[in-house]
């Protein structure tokens, strides 16, 4: 039967690949290092790893088995932070992936106050937009805007932003005015997406409007569509969240005010076995929360 204590003795020697190493950061002795590797070997039959002078190196056994030690040992880890939770206070390491401009907008300004509710979580932040099945592995909570692939993933929504169409002063004095949503597909366009994309516009009095765009200049990250949209280069849609800063100051204008624009919706995702997870509850509780308050507010 396979020892917890000598799969977490492999997972350091195969991250460290040395077991001087492994020794130094589990604070043992190298000779009980080395007798649990020898052991961890004898249990499974094989050679784990190729040994020289200077270094180890994993085996085709020893890279298969780390694979399914990465998912052990992460699984006894969320076992005890579930129990902890039962008994305890929420704790340990909570790894997060969020998009660039949501970690930087609402991320930043809900995590102050998380950090000091429950000290004993160390947040691990990763900022990128790769697909979710990519992320998941390591990660304990992803953050996602926009549509969601079918999955077997817990996903729960944590605020709908609004779309706003935006373009700066020098480009609206340069080109035609822009009075209704039809007026919109005249002009050019800074796009998330490579084809033409059709967007909805709804009236006061209820009526609905689409109206279809061609991609123009494409600029998946909406940090880098602001800076280009501000420097006059053309329209494109911005999450009211990152527009709304610089719509306030005068550097964009947000275009058709009037009428209530497209919209998408952030969610946190994560596996069902981490929902009795302690600290990913409070994480997501506390970000479900902090986007009530922040629509209670904009609504007052």
């Amino acid at each position: 039967m396979l020892d917890i204590t000598e799969l977490t003795v492999f997972s350091y020697i195969s991250d460290l690949g040395s077991i001087s190493g492994a020794a130094r950061m589990l604070k043992m002795p190298k000779s009980s290092v080395s007798r649990s590797l020898m052991r961890l070997e004898e249990t499974m039959g094989v050679s784990l790893v190729e040994r020289s002078t200077r270094h180890l190196r994993l085996t085709d056994a020893g890279l298969l088995l780390k694979r399914h030690v990465v998912r052990i040992l992460d699984e006894v880890g969320e076992a005890e932070n579930a129990m902890a939770g039962l008994v305890g206070v929420p704790a340990g390491d909570l790894h997060v992936d969020a998009p660039f401009t949501f970690a930087t907008g609402p991320l930043a300004s809900m995590l102050p106050a998380f950090v000091r509710s429950y000290p004993d979580i160390r947040i691990i932040l990763s900022v990128n937009n790769q697909p979710v099945d990519v992320q998941l592995e390591q990660m304990d909570v992803v953050i996602r805007i926009g549509p969601l692939r079918d999955s077997e993933l817990i996903a729960r929504r944590l605020a709908t932003f609004s779309l706003w169409p935006c373009a700066s002063r020098a480009y609206l004095e340069h080109h035609a005015h822009i009075a209704r949503p039809e007026d919109l597909a005249r002009h050019r366009w800074i796009s998330h997406a490579d084809r033409r994309q059709a967007f909805t516009f709804r009236g006061a009095n209820g009526s609905a409007r689409e109206v279809e765009v061609p991609a123009g200049i494409v600029i998946p990250e909406p940090d880098v569509m602001k800076t280009m949209l501000i420097a006059g280069l053309g329209i494109g849609f911005l999450p009211d969240f990152h527009a709304s800063d610089a719509v306030a100051d005068g550097r964009l204008i947000r275009l058709l005010p009037r009428w209530t624009t497209p919209s998408v919706d952030a969610h946190a995702l994560y596996p069902s076995h981490r929902s009795l997870s302690a600290k990913v509850r409070v994480f997501v509780d506390a970000l479900v929360a902090h986007f009530a308050v922040s629509d209670q507010k904009s609504r007052m």
